[in-house]
């Protein structure tokens, strides 16, 4: 299993209306945290109903408790995009 597949399962708990992974991993290549075969550099955008009533941090807090063990195991970078239904 890919990276951005344990992400986007990972993020399926949210029950988004929208949901886009893109690994910017080789633009990245020779920086800090990259590694040769990808995979640790990711934008990721995010519409659920899930974040509604919530602070950016939240959203933000949020996100990352779901997606620990990933950045513990090799994502460097996480770009993120979070946003409810109405805000889109």
């Amino acid at each position: 299993m890919t990276m951005a597949d344990r992400i986007r399962d990972k993020l399926a708990t949210l029950a988004p209306q929208a949901l886009t992974i893109t690994d910017d991993s080789s633009k990245h290549a020779g920086h800090a945290g990259a590694k040769p075969g990808g995979e640790t550099h990711f934008s990721v955008a995010v519409v659920s109903g899930r974040f509604t009533g919530m602070s950016r941090v939240e959203r933000y807090r949020l996100v990352h408790e779901l997606l620990d063990a990933e950045l513990k195991e090799g994502v460097h970078a996480l770009s993120l995009a979070l946003k409810t239904p109405e805000e889109v």
